[in-house]
């Protein structure tokens, strides 16, 4: 069973900077990872994937701005968030599929953490 715990989420005004972590246990080293966020009112939504080699896509909202990495040495999954806009706003989510292949897809993964907020205001 993979366990995922999120942590690093804050209030930021716009043009600052997060970094989120996730703490994984459980996975299997070809497990692929990514960050997704909900917005209140709105569908949970990709935001970076990253598979087992490192290989990292991004949704065209983010590209540019955030970047997903992982620590395999201390099983930690990595999302460093720059230029935020209040638009970023929202619970994010870290979460892990049984798969190498990257997605963005949500019914693609299979394990998900409690989440942590982010609010950017403006």
């Amino acid at each position: 069973q993979v366990q995922l715990v999120e942590s690093g989420g804050d209030s930021v005004q716009a043009g600052g900077s997060l970094r989120l972590s996730c703490t994984a246990s459980g996975y299997m080293n070809t497990d692929a990872f990514a960050w997704f966020r909900q917005a209140p009112g709105k569908e949970r939504e990709g935001v970076a994937v990253i598979d087992y080699t490192g290989s990292a896509a991004y949704a065209s909202t983010v590209r540019g701005r955030f970047t997903i990495s992982k620590d395999n040495a201390k099983s930690t999954l990595y999302l460093q968030m720059n230029s935020l806009k209040p638009e970023d706003t929202a619970m994010y989510y870290c979460a892990a599929r049984r798969d190498w292949r990257r997605s963005l897809v949500t019914s693609d993964f299979d394990y998900w953490g409690q989440g942590t907020q982010v609010t950017v205001s403006s």
